[in-house]
């Protein structure tokens, strides 16, 4: 087993996030200098842009991007716990840039008080090119976000098993209440 996959069972995003571990890692480096590493803490003020992406790909594929807090809600009804802050589809090999947006990153924004969240991104190498029929939301948006499920959303489009990753924590800081503001949702 992997190193990667490890590090997913071992922080529970099997069987929670998705059903089986990837196997090779997503190298996720932010302009703030910060750098995902299969769990380590970093700070939403590190990580409020949007990040470089990168994996190994085959660059005749299509591949499909999400990036998920599985930890947003902690009622008894898991059906609101993930809460998606990027999603991007008809990735040709890894050129993230070049994919389809259908949700526009959002920098980790955990509310005081509830602890460490895990912040997950996931590879997930498609069919063929999809059309995707989910709304489109900018990263002004937070309508649609919430109870949102990586596996709903993977079956649907018949995505299969991921094939890279990667994860932080992070938990409440300083640019948690900015972040917000810009979102609206003060």
């Amino acid at each position: 087993m992997s190193l990667v996959a490890k590090a997913f069972e071992a922080s529970k995003i099997v069987p929670e996030v998705v059903s089986s571990p990837p196997q090779t890692p997503i190298h996720l480096k932010y302009p703030s200098g910060a750098i995902a590493s299969q769990g380590n803490e970093l700070t939403p003020t590190q990580v409020k842009d949007q990040p470089t992406v990168t994996y190994d790909a085959d660059p005749n594929a299509y591949y499909t991007l999400v990036f998920t807090d599985p930890d947003n809600y902690d009622g008894p009804e898991p059906v609101y716990r993930e809460w998606h802050h990027w999603l991007v589809g008809n990735i040709s090999g890894n050129k993230v840039s070049e994919g389809e947006v259908l949700s526009g990153y959002i920098g980790s924004g955990p509310p005081a008080g509830t602890g460490v969240h895990r912040y997950v991104y996931l590879v997930f190498r498609q069919p063929a090119k999809l059309n995707f029929d989910e709304p489109r939301l900018s990263n002004k948006s937070v309508d649609g976000r919430a109870g949102f499920s990586t596996k709903k959303f993977a079956e649907k489009y018949k995505l299969g098993a991921p094939v890279a990753g990667n994860f932080y924590r992070a938990q409440f800081d300083d640019y948690v209440p900015q972040l917000y503001k810009s979102l609206g949702a003060v």
